[in-house]
Parts: structure tokens; C-alpha cells; sequence
């Protein structure tokens, strides 16, 4: 018994350990760095690309791990997470060395297609569809739906 007790606290140390690196970006998304320059968006609440390129940008600036005016790149399109079992996410990266295809640009957004990049400041403009400003309080307090 007393070996099954050590092994559960172990084990939840551990856990605990691995959810502390985990980073919430604005829009409540969850961020798991991999390395260096590659981090996992976890998708949510059916995000769709806009809330995960916001959540990309927002990892990247927050954590230093690039400035507004570079660009972050999909290296591993939405699919099965690479670090949380039975879920679905997007392996982004700033390092465009790192792609296994040439980075392209596209006018619309998604996150299906290797090496697609945005600058890191027009990827945390989608983020804006997450903040509440004042004028959207005061319009629903008059009624004015």
C-alpha cells in the first residue's frame, strides 16, 4: 500500500510539473511548449483558425519567444495533439528553418497547410475579437440590440 501511495504522489508531482509549463493565451486556449521555437495551440469550445493563430501570436510575444514584427509559421497542420492525448491542436513554430516545406502566405487564414505564416502582429489582431471595450458594455446596457 505504502508503495502505491508513493507512486500516486510521484505521479501527481509530475503531472503538475507538466501543467506549469502550459501557458493560457487571452482567448483561454492552451499553449504546450515543445522546444525552442515549436509550441502546440490546443484547440477548444470549436475554435476555429482565427482563435488559434490569436493564441499562437499571444504564446509567442508573451513568452519572448518573438518579437510583433516576425513572422510564426504552422509546421504541423490541425490534427491530433503531439502532446495531450485525444485532442486536436496545431503545431506552430518561429523558426521557418524548421518547416518541412517552404513558408508560404495566404490571404485567408487557416491552419491546415504546412509552413503557412502570418506576422506575429496581424495574428494577435485576432485577438481583438476576444476583448470586451467599454462602448460594447454601455450599447448593451441601453438596450440597443
Amino acid at each position: 500500500m505504502r508503495h502505491v501511495l508513493t507512486a500516486v504522489a510521484f505521479a501527481t508531482v509530475l503531472a503538475g510539473a507538466g501543467t506549469a509549463q502550459t501557458f493560457t493565451a487571452e482567448n483561454q486556449l492552451k499553449v504546450v511548449p515543445l522546444n525552442g521555437s515549436d509550441f502546440e495551440v490546443i484547440e477548444a469550445r470549436g475554435e476555429g483558425p482565427r482563435g488559434m493563430w490569436c493564441a499562437a501570436a499571444d504564446y509567442a510575444v508573451s513568452q519572448g519567444r518573438t518579437g510583433p514584427g516576425q513572422r510564426i509559421y504552422v509546421k504541423t497542420p490541425r490534427g491530433p495533439s503531439v502532446s495531450v492525448a485525444g485532442r486536436k491542436g496545431v503545431v506552430f513554430t518561429t523558426d521557418e528553418s524548421r518547416l518541412s516545406q517552404a513558408p508560404s502566405r495566404s490571404l485567408s487564414v487557416g491552419t491546415r497547410t504546412v509552413g503557412e505564416g502570418l506576422p506575429v502582429v496581424h495574428a494577435f489582431q485576432f485577438c481583438r475579437d476576444y476583448q470586451i471595450e467599454l462602448g460594447d458594455v454601455l450599447f448593451l446596457r441601453k438596450g440597443n440590440l
